[in-house]
């Protein structure tokens, strides 16, 4: 390892965990922390005081602190692209004039909302809201997370290119009372202009009047979309220095404002803020994103773990694990450090996961009695989302801090190997008040500067995105071209599937 920080930090021998409430009878004060409504518990992980030292001399070797200035202050932190990544401006914290020109476009879409509220452009019962990535997994977690039977509109959020995923959500839609919501940053993604053709033609074919006047666009380029067809009165712009995956907070959270209403919005952003501030501020070793980065890091690049589980014991988190996919792996899943030389080691971890407790029955075999350590993350709320009998969400949290316990402690079985269970297994708690607009808001915040902060000790750039750009270029050769030079299985699956198009 290149890092000298990082090699020290692998040279040191690997707790049990099993015995560590015994050998450090203060753990779970040492690490466990609360910030505003969310409780994060690290005690049962391999962290120690030790490793805690030693990755606080990495943060000071990588310049952690001087990144994370240059985030807020609004620098060029993107250096493979050239510009800031100011997400955190949408919440209101960051530099002062993109602050200031983040309030302006939300009092822009406040406007369009009241108007739509007011009927202005009909009857609208239905938001059909088009995008992909993170122009869709935001809104869609914040909608369904947030929704449930309180939400003022029926929202359907389609990315898929595929025309199933369209057609199954317009056949539920009277298209005389839908609004479309197309967001591209770019207003050129071929999956999302696509969908969007498609869905003016539904509107057509119906006998909807003015069909271009029921599309809302959300977008960094605004010229692009008036170009398309959209009245500039119906673009709602957000910053270039926005990352499509850090989008939710700009005018790609449209249809969760229209959905849930600006005070829920507003609170989203609240929550959010409150984290940006905490992440900031903090001290490094009160300061909960650094932290779960450290836990991160020590599983990643010092024990080799390719793979971190979430389980959201709470079925209004259902979409936090998709979520998380593309904002960790598509941030950090990175083979080159800024300066465009080879990493020294594992970068991201493969994210995945799923909502307890259907994975108990599915994927925790692997979990408890595998052979590949995985360090697993539970996210519950102490308040149900439900008015149902309390005995459902006591077995709920029952089963998921006894998950905890049972990969922290296993259990022998010298006669019957198949049923021992090894123990000494990691995992982390997150543990939320309830599952409202500003609790969600910190928690996405957590999570983005947890990438963040996982990025500055990788000596990685966590805001391009390139890997996700060959296969685009081929498919638009494939189109303008047809298909030349590929390989034999390539060549064979085309005349197969398309006559060889």
């Amino acid at each position: 390892m290149s890092s000298p920080a990082l090699a020290a930090l692998a040279a040191l021998p690997q707790a049990d965990l099993k015995s560590i409430f015994t050998t450090d009878p203060d753990r779970l004060s040492k690490f466990t922390l609360r910030q505003g409504p969310v409780r994060f518990d690290w005690s049962k992980t391999h962290l120690t005081d030790e490793l805690f030292e030693g990755f606080l001399a990495l943060t000071e070797e990588k310049g952690f602190a001087a990144q994370r200035d240059a985030l807020f202050a609004g620098e060029a932190v993107n250096n493979t692209e050239g510009r800031a990544a100011e997400h955190p401006a949408e919440r209101g914290e960051g530099n002062a004039d993109s602050v200031a020109r983040a309030k302006m476009f939300h009092a822009r879409m406040r406007a369009l909302i009241d108007a739509i509220e007011g009927e202005a452009l009909g009857p609208i019962r239905h938001i059909l809201h088009i995008g992909i990535g993170g122009s869709a997994l935001g809104p869609d977690l914040i909608v369904d997370a947030l929704g449930g039977d309180g939400a003022r509109y029926d929202v359907a959020i389609v990315s898929n290119v595929d025309g199933t995923a369209l057609e199954r959500a317009i056949s539920r839609f009277d298209p005389e009372a839908t609004l479309i919501a197309v967001a591209s940053k770019t207003f050129t993604t071929t999956e999302t202009m696509l969908n969007a053709a498609s869905a003016i033609n539904w509107m057509v074919e119906a006998g909807v009047e003015d069909p271009y006047g029921r599309v809302i666009a959300l977008t960094a380029s605004p010229d692009k979309a008036i170009e398309w067809g959209v009245d500039e009165t119906r673009v709602l712009p957000f910053a270039e220095s926005v990352g499509g995956r850090y989008s939710l907070w700009s005018s790609i959270g449209f249809p969760a404002a229209l959905a849930l209403g600006w005070d829920a919005f507003e609170s989203l952003l609240e929550g959010a803020a409150a984290m940006d501030r905490h992440f900031r501020l903090s001290d490094p070793r009160q300061n909960a994103p650094l932290i779960a980065a450290f836990v991160d890091q020590y599983y990643a690049r010092v024990l080799g773990c390719q793979t971190r589980a979430l389980f959201a014991y709470d079925e209004r988190l259902r979409l936090l694990p998709s979520y998380l996919q593309q904002l960790e792996m598509e941030s950090n899943g990175k083979s080159v450090t800024r300066d465009g030389k080879p990493v020294d080691g594992p970068t991201a971890a493969i994210t995945w996961g799923g909502v307890g407790t259907d994975a108990q029955h599915a994927v925790f075999q692997l979990l408890h009695q595998g052979t590949i350590l995985t360090p697993v993350e539970f996210i519950a709320s102490i308040e149900p989302g439900h008015a149902l009998d309390p005995a459902h969400h006591r077995a709920l949290l029952v089963n998921c801090f006894a998950q905890g316990a049972a990969l922290l402690r296993g259990k022998d079985n010298e006669a019957d190997p198949a049923r021992a269970y090894p123990g000494n297994r990691p995992s982390t708690t997150i543990l939320l008040d309830d599952v409202t607009p500003e609790v969600l808001g910190a928690l996405i915040a957590f999570y983005e500067h947890r990438t963040f902060a996982n990025a500055v000790l990788m000596g990685i750039n966590p805001f391009d995105q390139f890997g996700v750009e060959l296969g685009k270029e081929i498919a638009r050769s494939i189109e303008a071209e047809g298909p030349k030079g590929f390989d034999p299985s390539t060549m064979a699956l085309i005349d197969l599937a398309l006559g060889g198009v």
